[in-house]
């Protein structure tokens, strides 16, 4: 099933795509929920606060798996994927902060570090709904154009495009870690549900390629028209050429 849900603009994509997340967690409140980073999921979340601060969605019970985390930096670091998350979700609503997993961003071995998130992941039976942003060079998670599909967990050398795109958040460019680890498309393709979030008129050109394109390892999101099941909340901007 693939479904696209389209939002007249920024918070109302966001509205849309917080109410299918609420609708997993009251379905199943004990879900696990893979969560990314970034500016398009950031609204998502404030309406998840403001329905919990409302008595509208309980999060006591819910699992969360964050998508990646720059190498080098530790959660303590507020340009790191734990800090965001803490800022923009779990510091404001019930989860349970030892129920939310980020890589280790500081792991001496990088390599033990992505096989042990691995094993958590499927530990804990796998991810329920797994919320996605998608790059302007169609990568998901960190999982960059290249030759094949990575399939679990892993370190990456960023692209100068997403380095780029990533440098508004930091002071310079030259500030913006080079690597990440990030799951691999194997993590995300064994999701039970899939969830993209798309803004603005620069990500419709890559949304046209990603999801009515052909399937290829140079557009890592295109491999999801081959989940079962995929919905994409995006604004009219963001889906204006399909």
């Amino acid at each position: 099933m693939f479904r696209i849900l389209r939002g007249k603009d920024y918070d109302d994509m966001s509205r849309i795509a917080a109410n299918v997340i609420s609708a997993q967690v009251t379905l199943m409140p004990e879900c696990v929920l893979g969560l990314a980073t970034g500016s398009s999921p950031i609204g998502t979340y404030s309406q998840l606060i403001r329905w919990h601060e409302d008595g509208l969605i309980d999060f006591s019970g819910v699992t969360s798996v964050n998508l990646d985390e720059y190498v080098g930096l530790d959660g303590s670091d507020d340009q790191s994927y734990r800090y965001f998350m803490n800022r923009h979700l779990f510091d404001h609503v019930n989860i349970n902060p030892k129920n939310t997993y980020v890589p280790n961003g500081k792991a001496f071995d990088t390599k033990k570090e992505c096989e042990r998130y691995d094993q958590m992941i499927h530990n804990l039976g796998g991810i329920d709904l797994q919320l996605l942003g998608l790059g302007n060079n169609g990568h998901i998670g960190f999982n960059e154009p290249a030759d094949s599909f990575a399939k679990g967990t892993h370190q990456v050398n960023l692209t100068e495009s997403t380095i780029k795109a990533n440098s508004r958040f930091f002071d310079k460019t030259e500030d913006v870690p080079t690597q990440a680890l990030t799951m691999g498309i194997g993590n995300i393709l064994q999701a039970g549900k899939i969830l993209i979030v798309v803004n603005g008129e620069g990500k419709a050109d890559i949304v046209k390629k990603a999801f009515f394109g052909p399937i290829t390892p140079q557009v890592p999101a295109s491999i999801l028209q081959l989940h079962k099941n995929v919905t994409l909340v995006g604004d009219e901007a963001a889906l204006s050429l399909i």
